[in-house]
């Protein structure tokens, strides 16, 4: 880009000074070429007479003799295109019938006649340059801006990154207090807390060994049959679901085994001594009613037989046998509407018994009083507190580290890529929409729907060694399917605006993209005074 504004000025003198040479000899090699001598091969391989060159037959191995006619495959002809760019061409493209110089000097013998295009191709060429060279010097100028942003920019940002510093020592020792206040809260409500769930525990094994009592108070009563206060070896095998050796039978030893090798208990002796031996086995022989009645004796007689339902009167079965007849021919007449489409009487769903109170409820805690609910809400307000510093300590630290990193990283020589640092770019393709985040990541997204790609995250500066900040490379992306990680490298050009001109692949999973931005502008020459236009030299 340096060179732009150098060939601009140069391009109109372009073989302004018009020297004696053979056809095809460019002015840098006229030298060689000098009628008064013998002519000797530019590889130093033969000297021949003089007015053996150009004669249409190649003497020189390197074909120098013949730099205006075809006669040697390796040769070339050098186009004088004066007005535009000199051009060297294979001395095979000469007198092939085809214009290959603009000012058509390869055609001399040919036949063909070239229309001399060298002035118009200056001129656009000019155009060109002119058009690039204010590219450069805009983009330049934009890039001088940049830098000056960056500056001040950089100082802002070290200023806060300063206070910031300050502000998390203050901070620190802020959530170290409230650390502090929380620990000394949390002290007296886990105490009550604990004497709390303590008290409720007792309370619980004190119901639960009441409830244990009764129960057992309850088949005591059952087994005492002649009610002396007394369960005897005959009672008691009465249950055969006591059996301990498997046999569906409770036999006397086994009777007397579980009464301690006694006869007979009393109740005090049978709670404390048999009935934690048939408690898990014993059943029942109280059975609960549907529903259950609450005025309900909770046990009844032993053996007892329900009383034998009488046979109902012959007036009764007869209307019972027409009421059945009647809800047949319903169902016949419900089926037939339906065949000829009527809507049957709708029917209502069949009533769901109500489900019965969770057995958990009565093992819940109960509500804590007053007090301890007082401590427990002072506790949780410390917390509160103390997290609120806590996580506002983490964003600090997290600001500190973001403006650390951005303030010690390397933009270029001035800064002037530090503006792409929180900015994306896409292109979007016929397929593709590409996403270029500087310094971060480039990623890949289908244009009509679908999860992005990475092609790669940001790993370093990839330009030349003479110029390191002309290509970014982003590395380690997401993999090809059997292939390697996906990466990508970006060239930066110079331009006036910052856009992605272009994505290709040239090779598998290796993506070049293109970035246009004032901050890959060089500094152009200082502008030459006009002096008039020379296009007619």
């Amino acid at each position: 880009m340096l060179l732009l504004p150098s060939l601009l000025l140069l391009l109109p003198y372009c073989s302004a000074v018009e020297v004696k040479r053979p056809r095809g000899v460019s002015l840098s090699n006229h030298h060689f070429y000098d009628e008064s001598k013998p002519f000797t091969c530019l590889d130093g391989s033969a000297t021949i007479p003089f007015d053996q060159v150009n004669d249409d037959y190649c003497d020189c191995k390197d074909g120098s003799d013949e730099p205006g006619t075809a006669a040697c495959p390796n040769g070339s002809f050098h186009c004088a295109n004066a007005g535009y760019k000199p051009l060297y061409i294979p001395s095979s493209r000469v007198n092939d019938g085809v214009c290959d110089c603009c000012d058509g000097t390869d055609e001399y013998n040919s036949g063909i006649v070239c229309e001399n295009t060298c002035k118009e191709k200056g001129r656009k060429e000019r155009e060109t340059l002119q058009q690039m060279a204010e590219v450069t010097r805009e983009g330049f100028r934009l890039k001088k801006i940049l830098i000056e942003d960056w500056k001040k920019a950089r100082e802002e940002k070290q200023k806060k990154l300063v206070e910031l510093q300050e502000g998390k020592k203050s901070l620190e020792d802020q959530v170290d207090t409230l650390r502090m206040v929380k620990e000394e809260a949390e002290k007296p409500e886990k105490e009550a807390k604990e004497q709390h769930r303590k008290l409720w525990e007792e309370q619980q094994a004190a119901s639960k060994a009441q409830k244990e009592q009764e129960r057992a108070a309850s088949a005591f009563q059952e087994l005492d049959d002649n009610v002396d206060g007394m369960v005897s070896l005959t009672e008691l095998q009465t249950h055969p679901e006591l059996d301990t050796d498997g046999d569906m039978a409770l036999s006397e030893g086994e009777a007397q085994a579980l009464l301690g090798g006694d006869s007979q208990a009393d109740a005090t002796a049978f709670y404390d001594r048999v009935w934690a031996a048939i408690r898990d086995k014993y059943r029942s022989e109280v059975l609960p009613t549907e529903p259950p009645a609450p005025t309900a004796d909770l046990t009844e007689p032993k053996e007892e037989q329900p009383p034998p339902v009488p046979s109902p009167p012959l007036e009764e079965v007869e209307e019972e046998e027409e009421e059945a007849e009647e809800e047949e021919e319903e169902e016949e007449e419900e089926a037939e509407a339906e065949v000829q489409g009527e809507q049957p009487k709708e029917r209502l769903p069949p009533q769901v018994p109500p489900q019965p109170a969770s057995p958990t409820e009565e093992d819940k805690m109960p509500p804590y009083d007053e007090e301890t609910q007082a401590l427990i809400d002072a506790a949780q307000e410390a917390r509160d507190k103390f997290e609120e510093a806590e996580k506002s300590l983490r964003e600090m630290e997290e600001s500190i580290r973001n403006l650390e990193q951005e303030i010690s990283f390397d933009f270029g020589p001035n800064g002037e890529f530090a503006y792409l640092y929180s900015q994306c770019y896409e292109l979007t393709t016929n397929e593709y929409v590409y996403r270029l985040c500087p310094f971060k990541l480039v990623s890949q997204k289908p244009k009509h729907g679908g999860s992005p790609t990475s092609l790669g995250t940001w790993g370093s500066w990839a330009g030349p060694e003479h110029d390191k900040f002309s290509a970014m490379k982003y590395e380690q992306g997401t993999g090809c399917w059997q292939g390697p990680n996906r990466s990508t490298t970006v060239r930066l050009l110079c331009g006036k605006e910052t856009v992605v001109t272009s994505t290709t692949e040239p090779s598998r999973c290796e993506y070049l993209m293109e970035l246009t931005t004032p901050a890959a502008c060089p500094e152009p020459p200082p502008e030459p005074p006009a002096d008039g236009d020379h296009d007619e030299l």
